[in-house]
């Protein structure tokens, strides 16, 4: 264990008047993943409306240019009875009565300040500034060169402020205000003590302790809570309980929710019983929050989250990549989507496919947080609704354990398959906003920043093998060890995708050190494509991003289209009859798919002529029949394991279909 030493070091003085509310307490970094910093202001008299306060957060490294990073409206908080006001992640002990995420303090150099006025008075990149609606100022660092740029600005407030060292990354201090009997204030670094005076005085608070067995219950699972106080209560203590979150609620629970310890006792159990319905409303979250108690209590722990695993989870039709079906999921595309393309070959037919996936005023950039419920929707794991399917990883994952801070451990994110370094696309401004399928901006071919959100390219991985990934060129990575690799063709067709959606993108064979825009390995990602074609799982993926992004990837709906461009077609003039779409009229049944021994196709009335093309549209059996048949492809025809096109035209009419021996 590493050892803490309670220290106090001097750092500075300054005459400033005592304000009506000051910083009191920062904690801007903690081990591990900092979900432990918080900020404690501190008010001249107990229990003091925080109302037409802001408490504003300023980044004053170079890149942070000392613009504001996070703005905090205070108004409907007030301090405790000790003047004071916590505000931090839930995870703090004790609980804030002002809950952020975790990890949004950033270390240093920097400054937190507090305002007069409200969070739209400081929209992000703001730059600090000075004024008579200042009210008190911190600059702070983490063993952090001096912020000189936010220093000279908060000089105008305070001429003799100092930048104030919490110490190492990681460190086990926060920065704490002391004021002597002169008025003098004094900035020490100390053993953090949230929701305490740093003095030791004031009223001693009763602090209350949530205990819960479990984080994770099943519908229909019966568990207790226990609430226990610090010191017997001296008169019956009635509190209140919520398990609401979402779209958890009290129709999915049953169980007392007000709740008495009684005088002279220290503790109260209830019994949560959660009801195991039909319906499939995915795993949720129930959040333990207790509230009510007199202002001389205080809870020690509060919000707690415990997920409540559905067991009503649907499967899907289709498999999933490493168990493929195919032809179950059928195009979404509109009648004439690509019938532009006919006819055209080398950069007409690049230029052509480009217009119709970058259309401006047709096709929709999202928010790159809105990519997220994007994933949970499109990667859905086929065989568990409520899981989404891991790229490279081959696997399913709760939707629930999308990452939200630096612990990573079985949790996923979003993957850009093309990396973001090597396309210099980043996130925008409002890029953390989610306002669903219906908020969005305009976008074209040159709209390159819109890359970063494209869902197209952007699969949901794990999160710690999306960092082994990094920005590694394909054939550099090839994926873990142990998997199977059908992620592959997926891959090789986001990134075709991309690199024709956008200008500035180019697939180049070898591995480019620093060339902007580049990715490789051509030849690589060419035979990843053709090795693992587009099954039902990548056409429902294709057909789910269009309802939001009103643009497909072509090269799942039509495949050989990859051949055309980078592949052995080029030069050649594409011909779209070999497309997968499927002509109504001609009423045959092809069975089974995946073939395992004999193909059987039934509903022959006239001479049919029965073709398999490779998936780079090579011909490679020509049959003609007049009535129902069955055929071994395997042994009469030659064909090895893998994924075909099969074409039957019959009186001018044209059936394609993708078959798959095993």
């Amino acid at each position: 264990m590493k050892h803490i030493a309670v220290f106090f070091l001097f750092l500075i003085f300054s005459t400033i008047t005592f304000a009506q509310v000051v910083i009191n307490e920062l904690d801007c970094d903690t081990p591990s993943i900092d979900d432990k910093e918080f900020v404690e202001l501190l008010s001249e008299t107990p229990n003091f409306p925080l109302d037409g306060y802001v408490l504003v957060f300023f980044n004053g490294s170079i890149a942070g240019g000392n613009t504001s990073y996070l703005a905090l409206d205070l108004d409907g908080y007030e301090t405790d009875i000790n003047g004071i006001m916590l505000i931090g992640s839930r995870f703090v002990v004790p609980t804030p009565q002002y809950l952020i995420p975790v990890s949004v303090i950033q270390n240093g150099p920097d400054a937190v300040a507090l305002y007069r006025g409200n969070d739209e008075d400081f929209p992000e990149h703001t730059l600090a500034y000075v004024d008579d609606r200042l009210v008190d100022v911190l600059v702070y660092g983490t063993n952090d060169p001096d912020a000189t740029g936010l220093l000279d600005i908060f000089r105008a407030f305070d001429p003799d402020i100092q930048q104030i060292n919490e110490g190492p990354n990681n460190n086990t201090n926060s920065i704490q205000r002391f004021v002597d009997d002169d008025g003098v204030v004094t900035y020490l670094t100390a053993t953090p003590t949230p929701r305490q005076l740093n003095d030791g005085s004031g009223i001693v608070l009763n602090g209350i302790w949530i205990d819960i067995a479990e984080t994770q219950y099943n519908e229909g699972d019966i568990f207790d809570i226990t609430f226990t106080t610090e010191q017997n209560v001296t008169e019956d203590l009635t509190f209140n309980l919520s398990l609401d979150n979402f779209g958890f609620n009290a129709a999915d629970f049953t169980g007392d929710t007000v709740l008495t310890i009684p005088n002279g006792s220290n503790t109260v159990t209830t019994t949560i019983y959660i009801i195991d319905d039909d319906d499939d409303e995915g795993d949720e979250v129930m959040k333990v929050t207790i509230s009510g108690f007199p202002p001389t209590f205080l809870a020690l722990n509060n919000h707690l989250e415990i997920r409540v695993v559905d067991n009503d989870f649907t499967i899907a039709a289709f498999g999933t990549p490493i168990n493929p079906t195919f032809g179950m999921v059928n195009s979404t595309q509109p009648d004439g989507y690509y019938d532009s393309l006919n006819g055209l070959a080398d950069a007409d037919l690049k230029q052509a496919i480009q217009d119709i996936i970058a259309e401006e005023g047709v096709i929709r950039a999202q928010t790159y947080s809105d990519v997220i419920d994007i994933l949970k929707e499109a990667d859905q794991n086929p065989e568990h609704s409520n899981e989404v399917w891991l790229v490279y990883s081959e696997t399913g994952r709760p939707k629930l354990d999308f990452q939200i801070s630096s612990e990573s451990l079985n949790k996923w994110n979003r993957e850009h398959t093309y990396p973001r370094s090597r396309g210099r696309f980043y996130s925008i401004d409002l890029d953390e906003v989610f306002d669903g399928k219906e908020v969005y901006w305009n976008t074209n071919a040159d709209s390159l920043r819109h890359a970063n959100s494209d869902a197209h390219a952007i699969r949901a991985a794990d999160s710690r093998e999306n960092s082994r990934r990094s920005n590694l060129h394909y054939g550099q990575y090839n994926g873990p060890k142990g998997t199977l690799g059908k992620f592959r063709g997926d891959v090789a067709r986001g990134v075709f995708y991309l690199a024709l959606r956008y200008n500035g993108l180019e697939i180049v064979n070898g591995f480019p050190e620093d060339t902007v825009g580049e990715l490789g390995d051509l030849a690589t990602l060419l035979e990843w494509h053709r090795n693992d074609p587009p099954d039902d799982f990548e056409m429902n993926r294709n057909n789910i991003i269009y309802t939001w992004q009103y643009n497909r990837n072509p090269f799942i709906d039509l495949p050989e289209l990859v051949e055309y461009i980078w592949g052995n077609r080029g030069g050649q003039v594409w011909n779209k009859e070999l497309g997968l779409k499927k002509n109504i009229a001609l009423n045959l049944k092809v069975f089974p798919n995946p073939i395992r021994d004999q193909l059987h196709i039934s509903g022959i009335q006239s001479e049919t002529q029965i073709e398999v093309f490779s998936m780079d549209n090579r011909q490679l059996m020509r049959h003609r029949v007049t009535e129902d048949v069955s055929l071994s492809l395997s042994s009469d025809f030659g064909l090895s394991t893998g994924v075909y096109l099969m074409r039957l035209e019959s009186k001018g009419n044209v059936l394609t279909k993708k078959i798959m021996i095993e």
